[in-house]
Formats: structure tokens, C-alpha cells, sequence
């Protein structure tokens, strides 16, 4: 007889399936642990985010921040050729002016002994061009020369007023060429700017060259005489400018006091 018992090679697989039918006949159909386990986290789980994209040069960041969007050109092709299209025009024409701002159109004939060119209208005009304080002093002036308003052409070199006007970009847009069209087909006999700063900042001049000593607006077929001053504005606001006005104009028509 033999020293140890004989040892028969057990079945695993059928002692495991056996194991797990006696827990199961115990009424133990699932795997216990002692700590709590979220199961429902796994479904809810939130995707790991996208890596993000590598971050550009701080000298691109400064100079795409730094650049202006490029500006909206006026395409001269649609241009209108007469004064009666020209006010239609310069009421509609989406690039001329923001919308929601309230345009106001030239008034007057063409070829006129005198066009008064004023920026921009000024905030209390009324329904027409110079009809606020500015245009009182206006008529005023204009009295003064022994010129009445149906004798004279009224505009601006913008359709509406724009607080803290942009003449750079405003020239940029192609509003400064718009305006010597304008005069184009005008044609008066003498230009009057009261506000020449802007103006000439818009045909891109130097104002310290231009708002005093502009004697001539260059045109297609021929020049026009013209003058500079200060703004309506500003001779309301300091009244010793007119007498300087009043002595340029003087000199510039050749009037004797």
C-alpha cells in the first residue's frame, strides 16, 4: 500500500462551473465588494478634450488685432452724372454712410455763382442742409456778400453727420473722389469751404496746407477758385473769427470794404 493517498486530477473548469451554481442556487448572482462602486460613471463619463491648437506668435496676435478691416470701396462705375441722379444717389448709396443716420441732400442748381461746402450737416438741421443755428449764421453771411441761398449751392462731403469722423478711412472708402465728382458736375463759379480741416483731410492734403491758403480745386476740364475757412461751428463758438473771414472774403472777390 502506498505511502500517500492517491491524488485525482481535478476538472477545473467543471469544479468552477459547479462553484458558481452553488452561489447561484444560494440566490448570489452578482459580484459584491466592500467599497461602493458608481457604475452609471462610466456611461457619463465626458469626452477628453480636443488638445488645443498651438497658440499663434504674440507679434501676430498684436498685428491682426491692430489692423483695420479693409475698407468698403465706393465703386465709381454707378456714379451718377448729373445733379438730379446725384441727389437720389447720395440718399441711397449704402458705402457713404452708416446706416440709421439721417442724410440730407444738396440744395441748389448747377453751375451756381457760389457752392458753400460744409463738411457734414450739422446735428439740429432740420429736413434740408444748413437749416439749424449754423445755416442762421449762413444766411446771415450770405446777406452780408449780397448773395441769396437760390443764388448759392449747398452741400456736404458727407450725406449725414457723423460724430468723430474717421477722414482717413473716409478717404480710404473713396469719399474724398466722390466729392471733386460732386464739384465736377456742380460746376460753380467760386467754392466756398467752411470747414476745410475735414475736407482737406478727405482729398488727402495736409490741413495745415490746405484750411488757410486753398486757392483752387483742380477738375477735369478746368479750376475752380475756392476758399478756405473756419467752420460754421467754430465762428459761432468764437465770433472774432468772422471779422477774419469777412477780410479774406474781401480780398478773395476783389470787394472793396
Amino acid at each position: 500500500m502506498p505511502d500517500t493517498p492517491e491524488v485525482k486530477h481535478a476538472n477545473w473548469s467543471e469544479a468552477l462551473t459547479a462553484a458558481l451554481d452553488w452561489w447561484r442556487d444560494a440566490g448570489v448572482d452578482g459580484t459584491f465588494v466592500d467599497d461602493p462602486q458608481d457604475w452609471l460613471a462610466q456611461n457619463h463619463r465626458q469626452p477628453d478634450p480636443a488638445v488645443p491648437a498651438p497658440m499663434k506668435p504674440l507679434r501676430e496676435l498684436v498685428a491682426e488685432r491692430d489692423s483695420p478691416p479693409a475698407p468698403v470701396v465706393i465703386d465709381r462705375s454707378g456714379w451718377p452724372q448729373t445733379l438730379e441722379a446725384f441727389n437720389a444717389w447720395w440718399l441711397t448709396e449704402e458705402p457713404l454712410a452708416p446706416p440709421g443716420l439721417r442724410r440730407l441732400a444738396p440744395i441748389g442748381q448747377a453751375q451756381a455763382e457760389l457752392m458753400i461746402l460744409v463738411p457734414m450737416p450739422s446735428v439740429d438741421d432740420g429736413d434740408s442742409l444748413l437749416s439749424g443755428r449754423t445755416g442762421r449764421l449762413l444766411d446771415a453771411m450770405l446777406s452780408a456778400m449780397g448773395i441769396s441761398r437760390a443764388e448759392a449751392y449747398l452741400a456736404s462731403a458727407l450725406p449725414a453727420h457723423i460724430p468723430m469722423s474717421d477722414w482717413a478711412a473716409l478717404r480710404a472708402m473713396g469719399l474724398g473722389e466722390v466729392l471733386l465728382h460732386h464739384i465736377t458736375i456742380a460746376a460753380p463759379n467760386r467754392l466756398l469751404i467752411l470747414g476745410a480741416t475735414g475736407v482737406s483731410a478727405l482729398l488727402g492734403h495736409d490741413p495745415t496746407n490746405l484750411a488757410h491758403s486753398l486757392r483752387a480745386i483742380n477738375q477735369e476740364s478746368s479750376q475752380i477758385a475756392a476758399m478756405s475757412a473756419w467752420d460754421l461751428d467754430a465762428m459761432l463758438a468764437r465770433p472774432v473769427l468772422k471779422a477774419g473771414f469777412w477780410g479774406r472774403w474781401l480780398d478773395w472777390t476783389g470787394t472793396k470794404p
